[in-house]
């Protein structure tokens, strides 16, 4: 369920909000422990993502690193690389 939370800090380009955003619908989904919720529940999951989703963009936008910036391409590489690796028959 948290596959899409991925590291948002240090890269070029930076990350956007909807990848802020997706990384904290995965976190909400995981502690309320589903991927939908009720209608009466809707309110306030919907809340908590957009909180969390704003302390998050704070979070990255604060830390501070001497390492140069990763670049997202050269990553999504190396994570397609070991996936094929792993998942080779």
């Amino acid at each position: 369920m948290c596959r899409n939370i991925r590291p948002l800090n240090n890269f070029e380009p930076p990350a956007t909000d909807d990848e802020v955003h997706a990384a904290a619908l995965q976190y909400v989904r995981k502690v309320a422990g589903t991927t939908k919720p009720s209608k009466v529940n809707q309110e306030a999951f919907d809340r908590a993502v957009e909180e969390i989703a704003h302390i998050t963009r704070h979070l990255v936008d604060d830390l501070v690193t001497t390492v140069p910036p990763k670049d997202r391409e050269a990553e999504a590489a190396k994570a397609r690389a070991r996936a094929q690796q792993r998942y080779a028959s």
